[in-house]
């Protein structure tokens, strides 16, 4: 069932100024949430928003610009994601590392839900873009694994291929098993990240989602209800020993490259 925002709920947005984030920002206003946006340039930042959200400057790789970050806040939606082009700043340090961080901060500040926008095809090693870009999908699924391990009440949305489009425009597909394709806008990425926040069926899910012409007619409420929640996480899917960014490592739960 879906629920209005409290009143003055406030919403920590990371990676608010990549394409995603500044859609999430945009929602999140529209749909009466307050908004802090964290991000590693303020400057660019506040050209984007001006006064319309709260900033806080910090990096997804530091514990505790995160911690400092989250004083106050009920919520977290990250859109991060890391740049193949520069190593210390790739997939295994942001996707994965600085995922981790989010995860166990918003454990510790007892927050509400921690929503993170992953990808589709995680699960799938073979796939090209880990070839492009330093694995990043096998990265983003061990971003997955340490949210789920961490005790924070989570959603975990896998988006097809990004484009911009309009929101509101095709229908949603949501799946669940990390076997579609697709496309999907980032403003209709962000119409479902903020719908997230606003039903406890969305919680401790992980699904993913695309558009098209044509779909069944549900609202978002009743599609995160239609979702099947995800096994208990355990604390053996992505254990320090197993999966700690710069070993330069990929390995399985079972300890295997």
């Amino acid at each position: 069932m879906a629920s209005e925002p409290p009143t003055g709920e406030l919403v920590l947005v990371a990676g608010a100024t990549g394409g995603a984030g500044r859609e999430i920002v945009r929602e999140l206003l529209a749909g009466g949430y307050r908004v802090r946006a964290f991000v590693r340039d303020g400057v660019k930042a506040r050209a984007s928003f001006g006064d319309k959200v709260e900033y806080a400057v910090g990096d997804v790789r530091e514990r505790a610009t995160i911690d400092a970050a989250l004083d106050g806040v009920d919520a977290l939606i990250s859109a991060v994601g890391g740049m193949g082009n520069d190593p210390g700043n790739g997939p295994e340090f942001v996707d994965f590392g600085g995922v981790r961080n989010m995860a166990e901060a918003a454990a510790a500040a007892r927050l509400h839900q921690f929503v993170l926008v992953s990808s589709m095809g995680v699960t799938h090693e073979d796939n090209v873009l880990n070839q492009m870009f330093d694995d990043v999908l096998i990265w983003k699924f061990k971003g997955e694994q340490a949210l789920r391990a961490s005790g924070v009440p989570y959603t975990i949305i896998r988006p097809g291929g990004l484009v911009d489009e309009p929101g509101g425009q095709k229908f949603i597909f949501f799946s669940q098993g990390d076997n579609s394709d697709g496309k999907i806008s980032r403003a209709d990425l962000a119409r479902v990240c903020v719908a997230a926040l606003r039903s406890p069926d969305a919680l401790n899910k992980t699904f993913e989602i695309s558009s098209g012409n044509f779909a069944p007619a549900r609202s978002f409420a009743e599609s995160f209800a239609a979702l099947a929640p995800d096994p208990e996480a355990d604390s053996h899917d992505c254990p320090d020993q197993s999966c700690e960014p710069g070993d330069g490592l990929m390995r399985d739960s079972k300890g295997k490259k």
